[in-house]
């Protein structure tokens, strides 16, 4: 890995070293580009990481407070991370693909926004991802919902009693059950161990069998010379006089000293909450609302989807510690927009995530002392879940803002207002309504709604989505801002509609586009 000086000018500087950033990061580095990721928390390594609930926090969002606003606030606690690898260090893995209708559900319903590209631009991607950083599924059984498309590099993982217990539920309600596809090893691979099925996925996977950055495309990018500068906290992107070319951005250091890092192409790739503030943060005379925000979109219309979780006890030892915190299987058959009893939008179905003693808890939020310790003996064999992930529209009120209040540095805390509409929370009981009729139709001895007072979030998509124009979007499909040519946006953070998969497959496969555009179209880009 390279180390750059610190006032050294280099080729490009990318904030946040998480899934999108590690991305641009390998493309451009194998490209031959002078790279610094920089990320405000530590530079973890596999040896660091501890299978554990209590240990895993460290790795979960850190630094500045979010405030959350809205009759349906983001729950982002384990969300974003801290530290290099960003939250695909913890993440459950889930690779399935946004389907060729999340692309074009302006055109087909008349709702939301359109993307400015097709599933068909996208879908080389997931194929060169899947390949690049080891994917494990059974392809085929997704055409069912899908195009067709290559194997996936490895077989679908092993499956355990807790998720098999779901198969003949789901089928006798019209849902058929595959094997999920996830980011992880069901073999030996490229390096890396097979899965061990232990399911510590979500506080860090220590053997490598999980594809995160540290083990992927951070490891491909170090070896680039990419420098990865931890401990180094984004503040602004700073512009020439004339407002029209991003010369750098301002940083703090682990000793909280102002830095500069000056770069010909400047990335913003933290998380989806992050990069609006920074962006709302970068304001000049000749950008008073904020860069790249003349037409007023930066931060707004960020959407996270709503979960409704279905617990089911059996008698019986189903092994609910085993196999990995992502899913066992997965199904689409809800997924077409309008196919829910009530509401308007995607559903997907996952099953089979292994459980720990948190997850026990959890469960029943209902009991304490004695009762709760009763249940948690009983869990411990005998519990598992079907949870169906609803997706949420875009609405411009749900946005990000900045807040009068500032961190440590000066900079003002991000305000993140969200609410769902009366689609998406009449889709959400729809789901618990189909969830609580899977579980029925198992042999459970018990079963109940995992329904508390609030709506459950997950993925938060938006804040500087891209469109055809500077008119409805804020960066290109590529993630280029309209404004500032040289100013990039990647993550979900761009995406214009969310569906109601799981993001990362769909983050990767954008990025990969998006950071191969940028190669092939460096001179043009960097140096005008």
């Amino acid at each position: 890995m390279a180390q750059y000086s610190t006032n050294e000018k280099v080729d490009v500087v990318i904030v946040g070293a998480g899934a999108s950033g590690s991305v641009y990061a390998s493309v451009l580095g194998r490209a031959g580009k002078k790279v610094v990721l920089l990320d405000n928390g530590p530079d973890w390594q596999l040896q660091d990481l501890v299978s554990s609930d209590i240990w895993g926090r460290r790795i979960k969002p850190a630094g500045a407070p979010v405030l959350l606003d809205g009759k349906n606030p983001f729950g982002y606690t384990a969300q974003a991370g801290w530290g290099v690898g960003g939250a695909a260090l913890h993440y459950f893995a889930n690779f399935p693909r946004y389907l060729p209708t999340d692309y074009k559900i302006k055109s087909e319903h008349g709702r939301a926004h359109d993307w400015p590209i097709s599933y068909q631009d996208v879908a080389p991607f997931y194929d060169k991802v899947a390949a690049e950083i080891g994917v494990s599924g059974d392809a085929k059984q997704e055409e069912k919902w899908r195009p067709a498309g290559p194997a996936y590099p490895m077989p679908p993982m092993k499956t355990f009693p807790n998720g098999e217990v779901w198969l003949e539920g789901a089928k006798a309600n019209g849902v058929q059950l595959v094997p999920a596809a996830v980011g992880m090893t069901s073999k030996d691979w490229n390096g890396r161990p097979a899965c061990i099925y232990d399911g510590w996925c979500h506080v860090g996977c220590p053997t490598g069998a999980l594809a995160n950055p540290v083990v992927t495309y951070l490891q491909q990018a170090r070896k680039a010379n990419a420098e990865v500068r931890p401990f180094s906290t984004v503040t602004r992107v700073l512009t020439n006089q004339a407002g029209t070319r991003a010369t750098g951005v301002e940083y703090f250091d682990a000793q909280k000293h102002r830095q500069v890092q000056e770069a010909d192409v400047v990335i913003l790739a933290a998380w989806s909450g992050q990069n609006p503030r920074i962006l709302l943060n970068s304001s000049t005379d000749k950008h008073p609302k904020g860069l790249a925000n003349k037409n007023e979109l930066v931060g707004k219309f960020m959407m996270t989807h709503h979960i409704a979780p279905t617990w089911a006890m059996f008698d019986e030892d189903i092994t609910p510690h085993m196999g990995t915190i992502g899913a066992q299987f997965m199904s689409y058959d809800r997924y077409d927009k309008k196919s829910g009893s009530a509401g308007f939008g995607s559903s997907f179905i996952v099953a089979g995530a292994a459980m720990k003693t948190v997850d026990f808890a959890q469960a029943r939020f209902d009991l304490f002392g004695p009762d709760l310790q009763a249940f948690m003996k009983k869990a411990a064999k005998g519990l598992t879940r079907i949870t169906i992930f609803g997706e949420g529209l875009p609405r411009l009120e749900n946005q990000v803002t900045l807040a009068s209040d500032k961190d440590e540095f000066g900079m003002p805390l991000a305000r993140l207002t969200h609410s769902f509409d009366d689609d998406a929370l009449a889709l959400w009981a729809s789901n618990y309504d189909l969830g609580v009729k899977i579980a029925k139709s198992t042999k459970a001895k018990e079963v109940w709604p995992g329904r508390g007072p609030v709506v459950p979030t997950t993925h938060l998509h938006g804040g500087a989505i891209m469109g055809t124009g500077a008119e409805n979007s804020v960066t290109n499909s590529y993630g280029q801002t309209h404004e500032v040519g040289n100013l990039w946006m990647a993550g979900p953070c761009v995406f214009p509609s969310e569906g109601a998969s799981n993001p990362t497959y769909t983050i990767f496969a954008v990025s990969q586009r998006g950071a191969e555009h940028l190669a092939s179209n460096w001179n043009a880009i960097a140096k005008a």
